[in-house]
């Protein structure tokens, strides 16, 4: 089934919520330990723009993924820099979508004049590091035991990409 990938709308905001929900109890994705509501992420919605867009991913007119740049440490002389963030649906985990998620960041990214991405990774979330690490990300860095969650300590990887 083909896929499209696009501009993520205001009206996109409840499925990119209820997607990104759907990663907290794995604790492997993300460090909130509770779901966030759509009304607490609208002003993140709000700050991505042309030069930090988020996308959304369609199947058959469903949202299925999303894809966001966001700035990396907010100074100026890091604007050619910018974090990434891919979340799939949980029907559509391990289908490839994350590898064309991954894929069109890299070329918007160019496109948009970033020549740096990086990517915060769990240490333990082992398919999300090899998907980036499939497209040339390496690690950059380390923060050891960093995040604790439900009284387990976690370290979080930082890989990177020079675009």
């Amino acid at each position: 089934m083909e896929v499209k990938i696009r501009i993520a709308t205001e009206q996109d905001l409840p499925t990119i919520v209820d997607i990104y929900n759907s990663t907290v109890g794995s604790r492997k994705v993300t460090a909130d330990i509770e779901p966030v509501s759509v009304e607490s992420r609208r002003n993140w919605y709000h700050r991505h723009s042309k030069k930090r867009p988020l996308f959304v991913m369609e199947q058959e007119s469903k949202v299925i993924g999303w894809l966001s740049f966001e700035d990396f440490y907010g100074r100026p002389a890091y604007s050619g820099t910018a974090e990434i963030s891919i979340y799939m649906h949980e029907d559509s985990r391990g289908a490839g979508h994350g590898d064309c998620l991954l894929r069109h960041a890299i070329n918007s990214a160019l496109q948009i004049g970033l020549n740096r991405l990086v990517a915060f990774i769990f240490a333990h979330n082992e398919p999300s590091i090899s998907l980036f690490q499939k497209y040339g990300f390496v690690k950059w860095g380390e923060l050891p035991d960093v995040a604790e969650i439900d009284g387990e300590k976690y370290s979080l990887l930082i890989l990177g990409l020079v675009l």
